[in-house]
């Protein structure tokens, strides 16, 4: 039988809910060289000694995002033998673009990524006079299984995927595009953005999806922008706790919301001259 390591046999193993804004960040998942969200968690981590290296924590992620994407509801999950220093000081070491809302004591053998039931992403169009109701009519095609070959980069991967709901919406005076899948391929959601956005300006009509999801080449797409997305949500039998933001992150967050909110409104009045 294998022995035990005393360092193992006291570890508790956590999960956190996490957001991010991706636009300084060179995707998710940690990379050599590059500012990455994994890559500051971990070293978070590590500035606490939580643990000695990604793989003594065994750190896992149940998604990764491309560069620029954002989250509301990333889970980062690990081991420590000190749950209480991560839980209390987690948001005071992580940069003011992460934030963590919420954590939870997890089984040692926790994997968010096979655990997840399924994903939710918001796509946030920023175009004006768009038919929404067009929009949503044609999300409903994306329903159900589907080969979704032309609408993301397969690298070898089972194209088919299962979408359980599609909608467009608006929100706060823009369009929102809401799908959920048990699992999406690269590039997937911003490709089908980029479909319903050529609905919506009156392009094409969802002819042109169906079409596509019949394996129609016929006028490719590609890729929305990616500071449009975001991770909203994954699906899990996870009970969170809630956790708080540190004041440095709430501050730096409203200060960049003020600042955007103002571009936008110099923007307009310069535009509308």
């Amino acid at each position: 039988m294998e022995e035990i390591h005393p360092r193992d046999a006291s570890q508790v193993r956590l999960a956190f809910r996490t957001g991010y804004l991706g636009e300084r960040f060179f995707g998710s998942q940690v990379q050599a060289g590059a500012r990455t969200v994994e890559g500051e968690f971990v070293a978070a981590c590590l500035r606490m000694d939580l643990f000695s290296s990604f793989r003594d924590g065994r750190f896992q992620a149940a998604g990764r995002t491309d560069r620029g994407v954002n989250a509301r509801s990333q889970i980062f999950s690990f081991s420590t033998q000190y749950p209480d220093r991560a839980v209390a000081a987690m948001n005071w070491q992580l940069p003011p673009d992460i934030w963590v809302t919420g954590f939870a004591r997890v089984d040692p053998a926790f994997n968010p990524r096979h655990q997840a039931k399924n994903r939710t992403y918001r796509y946030c169009f920023s175009e004006p006079d768009l038919d929404v109701q067009a929009m949503d009519s044609a999300s409903r095609r994306f329903e159900g299984s589907h080969d979704f070959s032309l609408f993301a980069r397969i690298e070898g991967k089972d194209p088919v995927r299962n979408v359980l709901s599609s909608k467009v919406f608006v929100e706060q005076g823009y369009a929102v595009f809401e799908v959920t899948a048990e699992s999406f391929l690269w590039h997937m959601v911003r490709n089908m953005a980029s479909s319903l956005l050529l609905v919506g300006t009156g392009t094409e009509t969802d002819e042109m999806i169906r079409s596509r999801l019949n394996g129609d080449r016929t006028g490719r797409i590609s890729p929305a922008p990616p500071e449009g997305l975001v991770l909203w949500d994954i699906g899990s039998d996870v009970q969170f706790l809630p956790l708080g933001l540190d004041p440095r992150t709430g501050k730096d967050l409203l200060k960049r919301r003020l600042y955007h909110r103002r571009m936008s409104l110099m923007l307009d009045s310069i535009l509308d001259e």
